[in-house]
């Protein structure tokens, strides 16, 4: 990578304070700048930084006053923190090998069907009746069962397995150890108190521009399908059971778990090891704390929970404080 601050700020829509042709070559954090280098700047907790940094370019929000000199030369950008999203994409984009590859290591059903630029490593299995979209790139050991659709422009990191029946989108991200469409928890209890297990014939539907974190399940339904739908992210080992369908755009941190049948509204954001039951719904625009356990249904949209079981944080902040107060006498 090689760009000036003027191509920078024709990239970001934003403005050049200082010598627009100033060039950077690699990325660092802004604790760590050089020459040749480009920052960035958005929380105010690293505002000393701006004013020792030795990067040659900083992307700052518009409405930034520096309290002292600066060294590197601005791109004053409307968003610094999503502009720099935005140009790791485009660099990662270019550094893409979108180019045909096949190897006798690998074994791919003669009646699969591989679109154009489609790149395969080392030791992949692809199984009868798949579909793989143009440009996409499956990493070495991935396992891809029977009648599987994979869109264009996805990456399948290396390790991962997608059971037959499989449907997912364009633009999808799995990564290492995922495993997509294996049976879910099902089990009848048997007059003897011995468990029968109930088989699974559905599959999981994956919507565009979804990304799955490493060692993530999603389990395939007994009937009918589990759905991701498009925009979710989902982090490092979560679960998500059979017949779950996660709403647009919601974004999940690690080890979140969410049992069978549960509905999850658009926007939701549930941070790390949160756990719902299984059979319920959640609005859209749900927050749900840290270690939090969803015991029921969420009608409300908009709000945010807390605590084991979850209750509004409002709530259980007043809970808390009375929790500490009655500590201390």
């Amino acid at each position: 990578m090689k760009l000036t601050a003027r191509q920078l700020a024709e990239a970001l829509h934003g403005t050049v304070e200082g010598d627009p042709d100033v060039e950077v070559t690699s990325f660092s954090k802004i604790e760590h700048g050089k020459p040749g280098q480009l920052c960035f700047f958005a929380n105010p907790k690293y505002e000393s930084y701006v004013y020792t940094s030795k990067a040659s370019v900083l992307l700052v929000n518009r409405d930034f006053t520096p309290k002292s000199p600066v060294t590197p030369v601005l791109v004053r950008v409307d968003n610094a923190y999503n502009a720099l999203a935005e140009l790791l994409k485009y660099v990662s984009e270019q550094n893409k090998a979108y180019k045909c590859r096949r190897t006798l290591r690998s074994h791919i059903a003669w009646s699969a069907k591989l679109g154009r630029k489609v790149w395969i490593g080392d030791y992949v299995t692809v199984g009868r009746k798949t579909v793989i979209g143009e440009c996409t790139r499956i990493e070495n050991n991935v396992t891809i069962g029977e009648n599987v659709t994979i869109g264009h422009h996805c990456i399948i990191y290396p390790g991962v397995h997608i059971f037959p029946g499989t449907v997912i989108g364009d633009r999808v991200i799995l990564h290492s150890g995922c495993v997509i469409g294996d049976d879910g928890f099902g089990n009848a209890r048997r007059e003897d108190g011995s468990w029968e297990k109930i088989e699974h014939v559905g599959n999981v539907i994956i919507g565009n521009d979804v990304e799955l974190g490493s060692n993530t399940c999603v389990d395939k339904a007994p009937m009918e399908s589990t759905i991701i739908q498009n925009g979710v992210r989902v982090d490092n080992l979560c679960q998500i059971a059979h017949n779950v369908v996660v709403g647009e755009n919601t974004a999940m941190a690690a080890q979140t778990g969410i049992a069978g049948s549960t509905i999850v509204g658009k926007n939701c954001i549930f941070a790390g090891q949160v756990g719902i039951v299984g059979h319920v719904k959640i609005a859209d625009n749900t927050t749900i704390g840290a270690k939090s356990g969803m015991i029921g249904n969420v009608r409300q949209p908009g709000n945010t929970y807390f605590g084991t079981p979850a209750i509004l944080h409002k709530t259980y902040l007043k809970s808390y404080a009375k929790f500490k107060q009655s500590g201390e006498e």
